[in-house]
């Protein structure tokens, strides 16, 4: 929970510090754009911004119910998440922060299909980016469609790109012991589907 400038600046560097990889901007009753800009701003990662309520609407039979205004108020701002949506999204918008939207209810499992959707993609995110790339050979300059911009690469995932020649790889091969292979083989057995 952030709601200083003086929190918002620690935070933002807790965030750096930590090497945070997604941001989920939990949007309360009404987050002020200068309590979330900093912290957005200094975080330096991706952004999702949670627009989430209780339900998909207020029980006003329920609500009614309820013995006094105060009680009324504090029940009804829990579905006022969305107020300050507009001006967090539009701050970021004007200093060219990219983020994203899950606009939802608690209980609603769309919803939480799209925040798990977000975690997953921070986690490729993170293992590419210590991701250990072979390039084997040279390009063959007339066939582009399989040409890779390794800069891109590294520019877009920060993996590190191994580039190797066949009589390296061969040379690289007989230093591999045969019991070393096989737990390789069966390492990836387990990572990835393999036809039967």
């Amino acid at each position: 929970m952030v709601d200083t400038p003086q929190r918002v600046r620690e935070g933002g560097h807790g965030y750096r510090r930590a090497d945070t990889d997604i941001l989920f901007l939990y949007v309360t009753t009404y987050a002020l754009s200068n309590t979330v800009l900093p912290i957005v701003q200094r975080a330096g990662v991706p952004v999702i911004v949670l627009n989430l309520q209780p339900a998909a609407a207020i029980d006003y039979a329920a609500f009614n119910q309820l013995p006094d205004r105060t009680s009324m108020t504090g029940h009804w701002l829990a579905y006022c998440s969305a107020c300050p949506v507009p001006e967090i999204a539009n701050v970021l918008r004007r200093v060219g922060i990219p983020f994203h939207q899950v606009t939802g209810f608690f209980e609603d499992e769309q919803t939480w299909r799209e925040i798990d959707d977000w975690l997953a993609a921070a986690q490729v995110r993170q293992i590419l980016d210590n991701n250990r790339l072979g390039l084997l050979g040279h390009y063959y300059s007339g066939m582009l469609d399989v040409a890779t911009d390794t800069t891109q690469i590294l520019i877009t995932f920060g993996s590190h790109i191994e580039m190797l020649e066949v009589d390296e790889l061969s040379s690289l091969r007989s230093q591999v012991a045969d019991a070393d292979i096989e737990r390789r083989v069966a390492a990836c057995s387990r990572t990835f589907r393999c036809p039967a």
